[in-house]
């Protein structure tokens, strides 16, 4: 494909939920709990090298001002109503009138390494988002989308879709052979749009096949809200490291930014839906110190699906469904608060690896739980990097240690090409947005690898120092080199 060639299209976004779950499930919560904070996002290139050209600069300029005129569709909301029933109707209202305004939240800036004025001119890419954290959450995916697309387009164009679909048929079939649970988490840093439809055909073919077969193995759905849409199957996610970065941002309260990013969680959508928690936003040690905390009473939602809007002036301290509804932000109303019986480590269905060495990880949560007394078999989602290969080895890890592995597999699943001259690896861009600063505070993320970490780096050693962070590292955890290999 030459840079000249137009893709098939669509070219860019043309769906709000052309995006993961957890922005939604995320927007939901903010709505109820945190409608007035304003909030920054920062961008950052993990692969320096990989610069994109002036031309790619121009191309996104026009696909950022065509995001202004994106709605969620009446369709698209009845399917969220129908298929994501923990979303409120509160928040399903609010998406009715919703619109992204990119003229005026987001700066975009092209600094060439050398100036020729040629579209041909390499260089670097910044993106600075800001406004209400409720009005800017939805940037973030397919702003990454059309950043990778914009590199495949007019930096590397040396590949072409053949055999794409083939492809994902295959990966799939030897997961659902090995009897993997997984899903397709590949939005962020997909080649394009037609790529990643391509592998959602392969997969749901590949599903199909196990199903014939009597493989043990399941594909759980995919994180984009779009294309579960689309293929009619499950949108899979729960929360991001943008939750817990934000509270603890707002709140300035490293200590116990966890477990208030847990206990919200729980106040807005209950137990028993959306139960896997990320573990590793300060590091996993200091995570597990609130998982093993008892759940107060007012944020015990209760069991199940259920509805909530957004908090009124009141706080309530029953624990019934009914009166979670009213409960203000754990943060205004902690003082009174009193304990449960059950735990978060108790009332969550398990916990997502997202950073670091997972065998160690595996090892780690196993002790936690034994040493707290949890029984049940817990849930463990891994989604960091996967390949075929990663994801039979940590199922093997996973299912010695008693836990029920999941897969979120991505970049493997929607940028995995060759070169079409040589043969060789064309290799993803690594790039993140991350919230950067929440009413005015910067926001950080201190991984379990020391790579993954992000943000203001006096802040970074500040909080390091007051949870007793240790660095990590782990010698797969190249983050300049990710999904490099053959």
């Amino acid at each position: 494909m030459g840079a000249e060639a137009t893709p098939p299209l669509p070219e860019g976004i043309f769906s709000l939920l052309d995006t993961d779950l957890y922005k939604l499930t995320m927007q939901c919560a903010i709505l109820k709990y945190f409608p007035d904070v304003y909030v920054t996002y920062g961008f950052t290139n993990r692969t320096p090298h990989m610069k994109l050209r002036r031309g790619a600069h121009k191309w996104l300029l026009q696909q950022m001002d065509k995001l202004a005129n994106v709605r969620v569709t009446a369709e698209e909301r009845a399917f969220l109503k129908k298929r994501c029933p923990y979303l409120n109707d509160a928040y399903l209202l609010f998406l009715e009138t919703f619109q992204l305004r990119p003229a005026e939240q987001i700066d975009i800036k092209f600094t060439p390494t050398q100036d020729t004025g040629s579209d041909d001119d390499e260089g670097t890419v910044e993106y600075i988002i800001k406004g209400l954290w409720v009005d800017t959450i939805l940037y973030e995916i397919p702003l990454l989308a059309l950043t990778s697309q914009a590199y495949f387009m007019f930096s590397d164009t040396d590949w072409d879709y053949q055999n794409q679909e083939e492809k994902a048929y295959r990966k799939g079939c030897e997961l659902l052979e090995n009897g993997c649970m997984f899903s397709e988490f590949g939005s962020r840093r997909r080649r394009d749009y037609h790529t990643h439809d391509l592998v959602m055909k392969g997969l749901s073919r590949a599903a199909e096949e196990g199903k014939r077969r009597g493989w043990k193995g399941v594909l759980t759905g995919t994180s984009n809200v779009h294309f579960a849409m689309k293929y009619d199957t499950n949108a899979v996610g729960t929360v991001a490291h943008e939750w817990y970065m934000a509270i603890a941002a707002i709140t300035d309260d490293y200590e116990n930014a966890n477990e208030m990013a847990l206990r919200y969680w729980l106040g807005c959508f209950g137990e028993g839906v959306l139960g896997i928690a990320l573990t590793d936003t300060f590091g996993t040690p200091a995570f597990l110190d609130a998982f093993r905390k008892p759940i107060p009473e007012f944020t015990s939602a209760g069991v199940g699906v259920v509805s909530t809007i957004p908090s009124s002036e009141n706080t309530t301290l029953e624990s019934n469904a009914e009166s979670v509804a009213s409960t203000k932000p754990p943060i205004s109303a902690t003082s009174r608060a009193k304990p449960s019986n059950k735990t978060y480590a108790q009332a969550y269905t398990g916990v997502r690896q997202d950073s670091g060495d997972p065998s160690y990880f595996i090892k780690m949560v196993r002790e936690f739980y034994d040493r707290e007394g949890v029984t049940g078999r817990k849930t463990v989602v891994f989604s960091d990097s996967l390949d075929i290969e990663h994801c039979l080895e940590y199922k093997t890890l996973a299912e010695e240690a008693g836990f029920n592995p999941s897969f979120g597999v991505g970049t493997f699943f929607t940028n995995d090409f060759v070169r079409r001259t040589t043969g060789e690896k064309s290799k993803p861009l690594n790039i993140v947005i991350k919230i950067a600063t929440a009413n005015g505070r910067p926001a950080v993320k201190l991984s379990d690898n020391m790579g993954k970490n992000t943000g203001n780096h006096e802040k970074v050693q500040e909080v390091k120092k007051k949870l007793g962070y240790t660095e990590h590292t782990w010698e797969e955890g190249d983050e300049s080199n990710r999904w490099a290999r053959k």
